[in-house]
Formats: C-alpha cells, sequence, structure tokens
C-alpha cells in the first residue's frame, strides 16, 4: 500500500488526495466535451467545477465526521483545520458518498439559478462521475482505507500494519472492498457510456446512474468493515447508514426512470 505518495518535510501527497483530484479534471474536461452536444455551453461547466469540487469535499468531511465522531472527542477544531492537532497538514478522512450527495445537490441549485435543464446536465456528468467513483477507489485501495470485513475467498488480501486496514485486521485477508467499488465504477462508466450512444430522452442516463451506483453500494456495504455505531435496523434488517442512502439512491433512479419513461411515451403518442 502507499498512502502517502512522497513528503515535503509536513507536507504529504496522499494517493487518495491525488486520485480525487485526477477524477476532479478528468470528469470536468469530459463535461465540456459533452456538454456542448447538449446545448449547454462551456463556461457553465466551468462555474459548475469549481462549487461541485468545493462541495464534494466539503460534502465528503461532513459524513466522515459525523460517521466517526469519536474520533474526533477532544479535539473538534480538527474537523475543519487543515492544520491537525498532530501537526499534519491537511485534513485526513473523506467519505465518498457525502461528497456525491452534496455534488449532486449542488448542481440542482446551480441550474436552478441559470436556468440549465437539469436533467440533461445529469446526463452531462454521468459519465464523469461513474470515472471519478473508479479512480477514487483505487486512491482508498492505496490508503488501506474502505476495507472489507475478513474472508476466505482467493482473492482476499492483507494490508501492512501502517494502514487503516491493517491496524484493524493485521495479518488477516479481508474483501478488497476497495477494487470492488472501483470495479463497480468501471461498469457503470462503460454502461453509460454504452446507452449513451442511442439516448432516449433526458435525464435516462442520471436514472441509470443513479440505479446502478445505489444497488452496488448497497451490495458492496455488505462485506465492508464498519465501527459498531454505523449500525442502523430498519424494521429488523441490520443495515449500515450508507447502505440506506444507497437504497434511496436506487429507488430515486428508478421512480425517475418510470416517470420519464411514461411522459416520453406521452409525448410520443401525442405527436
Amino acid at each position: 500500500m502507499h498512502p502517502v505518495l512522497f513528503k515535503l518535510g509536513r507536507f504529504e501527497i496522499h494517493s487518495y488526495g491525488l486520485m480525487l483530484a485526477l477524477s476532479f479534471l478528468v470528469g470536468i474536461y469530459w463535461a465540456m466535451s459533452r456538454s456542448e452536444k447538449r446545448g449547454i455551453h462551456r463556461n457553465h461547466i466551468m462555474d459548475l467545477s469549481i462549487i461541485v469540487i468545493i462541495a464534494a469535499i466539503v460534502g465528503a468531511r461532513i459524513m466522515y465526521v459525523v460517521t466517526h465522531l469519536a474520533e474526533f472527542e477532544g479535539r473538534w477544531l480538527d474537523t475543519i483545520n487543515p492544520i491537525q492537532s498532530t501537526g499534519e497538514i491537511g485534513i485526513p478522512g473523506l467519505t465518498l458518498l457525502g461528497g456525491v450527495l452534496l455534488s449532486l445537490v449542488s448542481i440542482i441549485i446551480f441550474c436552478s439559478i441559470r436556468h440549465i435543464p437539469v436533467l440533461k446536465l445529469f446526463d452531462v456528468a454521468a459519465p464523469g462521475f461513474a470515472f471519478g467513483i473508479f479512480l477514487t477507489r483505487i486512491g482508498c485501495f492505496l490508503a488501506g482505507c474502505c476495507y472489507g470485513l475478513p474472508c476466505h475467498l482467493p482473492w482476499a488480501m492483507t494490508f501492512p500494519m501502517n494502514s487503516p486496514a491493517g491496524s484493524r485486521f493485521l495479518g488477516v485477508a479481508i474483501h478488497p472492498t476497495q477494487l470492488y467499488s472501483s470495479l463497480y465504477g468501471l461498469i457503470i462508466l462503460i454502461t453509460v457510456l454504452l446507452l449513451d450512444r442511442k439516448p432516449k430522452f433526458d435525464g435516462f442516463l442520471a436514472a441509470v446512474f443513479f440505479m446502478l451506483y445505489g444497488i452496488s453500494r448497497f451490495l458492496v456495504d455488505m462485506v465492508r468493515f464498519y465501527e459498531s455505531v454505523d449500525q442502523i435496523y430498519l424494521w429488523g434488517i441490520q443495515l449500515t447508514f450508507n447502505q440506506i442512502i444507497s437504497l434511496s439512491m436506487f429507488l430515486f433512479g428508478l421512480a425517475l426512470m418510470i416517470i420519464l419513461h411514461l411522459r416520453n411515451r406521452r409525448s410520443t403518442e401525442n405527436s
């Protein structure tokens, strides 16, 4: 594992942070190249990209803090201070799902202010989001975070002691859930690109993304390690907080697909 790629004094370049930055850059470029084909000016993408970057980092940090409150007890300033109480520079600890959610909210608000069709913009951004999941989860793997539960599968992995996974399960083979997540990001990306060859209606790719991401994240979380405080019981079923959000995303995508399909069919019949 390579959680820190290199150091310059106390300044560190973390593999997760680098992959996150690369996913933003590629996603922005990709969205700009796709936007004008759907009647959205490239300048809107540039303006939105700045907002999304901030929203993604803030959202990822908020969700991490909310689900790891015990970690910051007695040093609450570390939740927002780029100079940690340990002397480390940076804000370690981000939860990808929180970044995705706040980014989606920021896109909706931005579109309402700029009078941009929000579903059309989501279709533009869908491949970039999928690629971001694929690349960022490789960063998680290099950092040894977001790890899985012990297992005896042929592809199970052991992590070094200086990683979060290794410190929790030293010498124990566990699910490489980071790679599972990276894989489903790649599958979503390929699926979206194939479906985009013959677009059906505005919002179609967005609905597909929500459904695939929601169900994929839900399934991976079944073998991912979480602290006991992160467990929630819903109708007697033990779920994680992230699984509830993921299930909600799937149901939202399914409802969106049905509504848009019916609307498109009525429009076709009336034309």
